[in-house]
């Protein structure tokens, strides 16, 4: 059995291959290949599709099993490539950010939902202090990681409430000398 990692590797992989598809020069044979893929995801779909009915037709314990299949990393990821997750997209992020939640508290922060629309996701991160710096790089990052995980369709996620780049606390010594009082101070020699 595949593990997640060689999946998920196998979809990129998959990914680059089509995205060089695109980029070959005007042919028929770029056109056969094309068709090869769409023909070939439209006939896997379809199956899929059906398998996902007759599981679900039969009864509890087939909703129970879709269930399952919405929660495995890798059935998830076909299940939404194929747009058959069982789940829709703002209940995946909902329970996305609480993973993401219990992880950021021992960082002392928090993130909530500020909007979904059209597959746009906007979150506000909130922090016990100002994270800049690779601390605000490491928050995004749990934050993105959790979100796209669940929620790797996404159209775009925005994160509010960090700090920019370059707002480290660092202060260049050009900048202070600019200031007659930094110059006065740094000019002492008492």
């Amino acid at each position: 059995m595949a593990s997640e990692k060689e999946f998920q590797h196998k979809v990129r992989q998959l990914g680059t291959l089509v995205g060089e598809l695109d980029q070959m020069p005007g042919s028929g044979s770029k056109v056969a290949a094309r068709e090869l893929v769409q023909l070939l995801m439209e006939v896997h779909g379809t199956g899929l599709e059906r398998i996902m009915e007759l599981v679900f037709e039969s009864g509890t314990e087939g909703e129970a099993m879709i269930r399952r299949f919405g929660q495995d990393p890798i059935v998830r990821n076909l299940l939404l490539l194929y747009s058959l997750h069982p789940e829709d997209l703002e209940t995946r992020v909902s329970k996305a950010i609480g993973i993401v939640d219990a992880r950021l508290r021992k960082f002392d922060s928090r993130v909530e939902l500020v909007s979904i629309r059209d597959g746009a996701v906007r979150l506000q991160l909130h922090t016990s202090g100002h994270a800049h710096g690779s601390a605000a790089r490491n928050l995004r990052s749990i934050v993105e990681e959790g979100i796209y995980d669940l929620a790797p369709d996404l159209a775009s996620l925005t994160i509010l409430g960090l700090e920019e780049e370059g707002a480290s606390g660092f202060v260049p010594l050009e900048t202070l000398l600019k200031h007659p009082t930094a110059v006065h101070v740094l000019g002492t020699t008492d």
